[in-house]
């Protein structure tokens, strides 16, 4: 039986991953982050016996190969989300990726794993996109709810697609806020609900009658001009929506056929229960 390399994030992605890789007949091997992987992957794999689940830390690049060859793994997929903060402040690097970290040019989060995924490559393991297993569940175009967006939103859409493909080009975020045609929040290293919620935030300690801007915010997600499919793929889940409700946005524009949608029936009827038009475009 064929063996998968599984780089496993936080969240739900690496497990989506991982019963679709599982339900292809192949054997897992998971290297789990002690930072940010869920504990529950210690019990799927007391459960599995075509899983096994190798904990290590942040910087163990080492450790990471050591673990691969002895395994056999030559093909692997990284799922789940890194958070920023963690890979440029908490990473303790070993000696292999210290001496990555030399070599770059600048810092940023595809210089980083492009780099990650060359090493793995010289030593035989081929980094695959983290779509492979799970194609089904990107995203294709249209309205996606029972509600369309309205004029005002279609607007902040247009200008914060504009606004997005800009920031991801320079690899900063790939999601902005939007209201009224002005930018409200831009994401950087906190993450696409961290972005959501500060917009929410700033938007409450406006004042109603004094302030030129709409309420109404429109969270507009894209993936980058060249986005690399092997990691930080956009995604989308119920915390997204909830997390957009608890801000007052009433809009999400995502990008077509290169973002994931987790448990689209359920995000689809919360966003439906709280009227939040939801859109795919190329």
């Amino acid at each position: 039986m064929s063996k998968l390399g599984l780089i496993a994030g936080n969240g739900r992605f690496p497990f989506l991953l991982l019963e679709a890789a599982r339900a292809s007949g192949l054997e897992v091997v998971v290297a789990a982050i002690k930072e940010e992987t869920d504990p529950e992957m210690n019990d799927r794999a007391a459960a599995d016996p075509g899983l096994r689940v190798y904990w290590l830390s942040l910087g163990e690049l080492s450790k990471l190969i050591d673990t691969f060859h002895k395994e056999g793994v030559t093909r692997a997929v990284m799922a789940g989300q890194v958070r920023h903060k963690q890979i440029f402040s908490s990473i303790r690097p070993d000696w292999r990726l210290a001496k990555l970290l030399m070599s770059l040019r600048t810092r940023n989060t595809d210089m980083l794993l492009g780099a990650v995924a060359k090493v793995l490559g010289d030593e035989g393991i081929e980094l695959i996109s983290s779509t492979t297993y799970l194609e089904p569940m990107l995203v294709e175009p249209g309205v996606l709810t029972e509600r369309a967006p309205e004029e005002d939103e279609q607007r902040d859409i247009a200008y914060g697609r504009e606004v997005a493909k800009g920031i991801a080009g320079y690899d900063l975020g790939q999601t902005v806020v939007v209201a009224a045609q002005a930018c409200v929040a831009v994401e950087a290293m906190e993450g696409t609900d961290a972005t959501i919620e500060r917009a929410g935030a700033l938007m409450r300690t406006l004042d109603d009658e004094a302030s030129t801007l709409s309420h109404r915010l429109t969270v507009v997600k894209v993936a980058k001009p060249k986005q690399d499919m092997r990691f930080d793929v956009p995604v989308i889940g119920l915390r997204t929506i909830e997390t957009m409700i608890a801000a007052g946005a009433t809009c999400l524009a995502i990008e077509a056929k290169r973002t994931l949608i987790f448990d689209r029936d359920g995000v689809l009827a919360r966003a439906n229960a709280a009227r939040i038009a939801i859109i795919a475009a190329e």
